[in-house]
């Protein structure tokens, strides 16, 4: 069963729940069964131990990725 997260619609508390679906979440403060399911947030661990580059420190989009070529993605490598 997947970790779903969830908003009451009486308290307004936000929950996390094992469910199935949202229909069999009720609220773990109030009880009441009018709950919304909300879109999850999920962890992304990196094999390399440290935090994932922010979007201002990664590279601009459309070069490739090994020398910069503004072709595009492995554009280098089409003499090969």
């Amino acid at each position: 069963m997947p970790l779903l997260e969830f908003r009451c619609g009486e308290c307004e508390h936000r929950f996390e729940d094992l469910v199935r679906s949202a229909a069999e979440a009720a609220c773990l403060r109030c009880g009441s069964r009018r709950v919304e399911r909300l879109l999850s947030a999920f962890a992304v661990r990196s094999s390399g131990g440290g935090s994932a580059p922010s979007a201002c420190e990664m590279p601009p989009a459309g070069g490739c990725g090994s020398c910069g070529d503004p072709r595009g993605p492995g554009a280098c490598r089409l003499g090969d």
